[in-house]
């Protein structure tokens, strides 16, 4: 993100335009909506800047910029579409300290203005980096026809009210009464009783929400998926969005975070290889400890958390202290991988089973049942195995496996720069180090990308 945005506050602040034309009353349709003391310069101003200059809207001088005049100015703007002229009014506005803004011109501008949705004091503001205003366009008309056109009168009158919400304690109970009026009562007071209404609604909430007894903490056990936000289910985000406490796996991507409130307490209970780790118990007595003050905790796990989640473990631990829970399923990893190769994990007339099996447990490697596992046809998701890809070949080599078995390594399933490594079972340790694999893979036995399958029957035919 090269642009950060922000809301400066123009109340009262001198803005400059310099130009008359088309573009600068472009520019002033917007600047005329925010409480700025404008100022233009222009030679020969459009008949529209005289007029508003008559009313009183904006002050009008009838001249190029000038050295001086940009003093006190917190914006300039450079509307004359003339290169040369822009950057000698833009150079002035620098040194008088003030942003500087040129028309159509991103690499020479100090800020650029989104486009922006109105429902004041709701501002929505929408930039695309200077990629594609037409882009901006479409999705600026995408929220307007979300947002409802009343929400500005719920936000302003809301507005009013903060300080007697104040009452209220901070978190939960706070954050619920605000959902009750501009989710469902708010609005339903709006359309029937119209502003006037508000106002009791507001004291009536406040009132309710006070006598309300405080509800218990829980915990709600989120799948994160693969790592892609796109992948989260609407339940999942939903509970994002409500959660006090987030508790997640260090492989969470920052993506899926970015999804909750940002006043969450953010808490990584990261696992790793040869790298300090949190003990279960200790992330079992986290939930507990966070949960019973009330918190509404979302344990975020990789994936789905009942596959090699150690899910169970944490809700003992939560059944134990009497602390209510529920499971929000996800994407596990083995499903995104096979969707990113293209394949069934099971397709009738090659497998009617799959297994998903971890090359490590508790002990170290993981025993399986290496003569199931060996026998053709077999197909298998196998989680955590990098690092055990020797073992798994020499394990499934001794009970008999073809060496020619197929193995596909799918590394950072389900998101942008996942990777795809074909190999074979003889191949495995030394294909998986040539290509380099660091991040989280899944290692699938008897599946092969349907490209090279299809690549590989195209042979067979031509033999």
């Amino acid at each position: 993100m090269r642009h950060l945005p922000i809301f400066r506050d123009l109340r009262g602040r001198r803005v400059l335009v310099s130009g008359g034309g088309e573009v600068a009353r472009a520019k002033l349709r917007l600047l005329l909506r925010t409480e700025a003391r404008i100022v233009v310069l222009a030679a020969d101003p459009h008949p529209e800047l005289r007029a508003l200059a008559a009313a009183g809207r904006l002050t009008l001088i009838g001249r190029a910029m000038e050295e001086g005049d940009a003093t006190c100015a917190a914006i300039v703007y450079c509307a004359n579409m003339d290169p040369a002229e822009d950057r000698r009014a833009a150079a002035i506005g620098r040194r008088a300290g003030a942003l500087v803004n040129i028309v159509d011109n991103l690499e020479e501008s100090d800020f650029i203005t989104p486009a922006i949705v109105d429902r004041d004091p709701v501002v929505v503001a929408i930039g695309t980096e200077g990629a594609s205003p037409v882009l901006g366009r479409r999705i600026k008309a995408g929220i307007e026809a979300a947002l409802p056109t009343g929400l500005g009168v719920l936000a302003r009158v809301g507005k009013a009210f903060r300080h007697a919400a104040e009452v209220l304690p901070y978190g939960r109970i706070r954050r619920r009464f605000w959902a009750r009026y501009y989710d469902s009562e708010g609005p339903r007071v709006l359309a029937t009783a119209g502003e006037a209404g508000l106002g009791a609604l507001l004291e009536q909430l406040k009132h309710a929400a006070l006598a309300a007894e405080a509800e218990p903490g829980r915990v709600s056990f989120v799948g994160a998926g693969p790592g892609d936000a796109d992948l989260l289910t609407l339940r999942a985000r939903d509970r994002l969005h409500d959660a006090d406490v987030i508790i997640h796996d260090r492989l969470v991507a920052g993506g899926v975070l970015d999804l909750a409130r940002r006043e969450a307490l953010f808490i990584e209970v990261g696992k790793a290889a040869d790298a300090p780790s949190w003990a279960q118990d200790d992330i079992s007595a986290l939930l507990v400890e966070q949960a019973r003050t009330g918190a509404h905790v979302v344990r975020l796990k990789s994936g789905d958390p009942g596959v090699f989640g150690r899910l169970e473990e944490e809700i003992e631990a939560l059944d134990a202290a009497g602390i209510g829970w529920d499971i929000v399923p996800g994407v596990t990893a083995a499903a995104a991988a096979a969707a990113d190769i293209g394949r069934s994990l099971t397709a009738r007339g090659r497998n009617r089973a799959v297994t998903l099996m971890t090359a490590h447990d508790a002990e170290g490697f993981a025993e399986q049942d290496w003569r199931g596992l060996a026998e053709p046809g077999a197909v298998a998701a196998i989680y955590m195995g990098l690092r055990a890809a020797r073992f798994v070949q020499g394990r499934l080599m001794l009970h008999g496996a073809d060496p020619a078995t197929p193995f596909t390594v799918v590394e950072n399933a389900g998101r942008p720069e996942r990777r795809t490594i074909a190999t074979r079972l003889d191949r495995l340790p030394a294909d998986i180090a040539a290509a380099g694999v660091r991040g989280p893979a899944i290692l699938f036995l008897g599946l092969e990308p349907r490209r090279a399958a299809a690549e590989a029957e195209l042979l067979v035919a031509g033999a």
